[in-house]
């Protein structure tokens, strides 16, 4: 086993140390991560290049799509370079980086979330008054609060993370830089100041979470008064795609952050990350596609396009 000193680094090991068993999990990985990549990709292109989709709706889905890119990458092209090089060392700095990046992007994308939810609350339960609310600067204004809420999120996280001691052999059973398994590796009483930090932040993601619920009961309860079939089908095409998401955000992320901790690392602590750091990203453009017949419509006209392109 290699030996870690705190300037040297840490070694990340993936769930199986088996050769065979890295190659599958990093050819996973790969498959997963280009489908990311390019459900994210085609849903920035459309809403930026189709005039219908230039909307606020769509505003905030191409920045979310964005942030889901980020968030993706992040950790999962270097896991998947470590897997077929058979080599899990991190450095210091390295791991330094991807903390602030990985907890920059899951806080900024718990702010989008609700900035999403809140556009659809003016849709629906105001309107009338949605072009003067959700106006260019509303818009504008609701982004640069999801990247500077990230920002001062990932630095605090990884300032109180990294200003612990840590002990033991340096290894993170995880593939990547992932607080919670960082924590594991501190000595005894040595991260009050990250708890502290923990339970800092927990007061706005509660917000967050309330500030969606609140949300969605206005949404629900004004839908059951549309007396149309086909009003209540156009808004639950929208809304329930979204509702989806936050839950699995939402309830991947609270199991992986409050659950106790353990010594050693089990199935269940690899599959949780699995659901809150490579899942939603990778289904996202799927999920907000799906039912959305504008979306889909765009998207269609995308690929025909660029099948006429190619031909000529």
């Amino acid at each position: 086993m290699v030996n870690f000193t705190r300037n040297s680094g840490f070694l990340l090991m993936n769930f199986s140390v088996n050769r065979e068993a890295e190659i599958l999990q990093a050819s996973l990985f790969l498959l997963v991560y280009l489908l990311a990549l390019t459900g994210n990709t085609v849903i920035i292109i459309a809403t930026s290049i189709d005039h219908t989709l230039h909307s606020p709706m769509y505003f905030f889905l191409k920045h979310l799509s964005f942030l889901d890119l980020c968030y993706i990458t992040v950790t999962v092209p270097r896991s998947i370079c470590d897997s077929f090089m058979h080599s899990g060392n991190i450095s210091l700095w390295e791991c330094i980086l991807q903390c602030f990046s990985f907890t920059t992007c899951i806080s900024a994308e718990m702010i989008m979330l609700t900035v999403i939810s809140y556009d659809r609350y003016v849709a629906i339960c105001f309107p009338l008054r949605y072009e003067i609310i959700m106006d260019v600067s509303t818009c504008v204004y609701g982004i640069l609060a999801v990247w500077i809420s990230g920002i001062i999120a990932g630095v605090m996280h990884t300032a109180a993370t990294f200003s612990i001691h840590f002990c033991g052999s340096y290894i993170i059973h995880q593939f990547f830089c992932d607080v919670p398994q960082l924590l594991k590796l501190s000595c005894s009483n040595d991260y009050n100041s990250e708890h502290g930090v923990t339970v800092f932040l927990i007061l706005p993601a509660c917000f967050c979470f309330i500030f969606i619920g609140f949300s969605y009961s206005h949404i629900f309860s004004t839908v059951q008064r549309i007396s149309s079939a086909e009003g209540r089908a156009k808004v639950f095409s929208t809304c329930l795609p979204h509702l989806f998401v936050v839950i699995l955000y939402f309830s991947t992320g609270s199991f992986e952050f409050l659950k106790s901790s353990s010594d050693s690392p089990t199935v269940l602590d690899f599959l949780l990350t699995l659901l809150y750091a490579v899942v939603p990203p990778t289904i996202n453009p799927v999920i907000y596609s799906l039912r959305n017949k504008v979306m889909k419509s765009a998207i269609r006209k995308l690929f025909e396009e660029r099948k006429t392109c190619f031909f000529l």
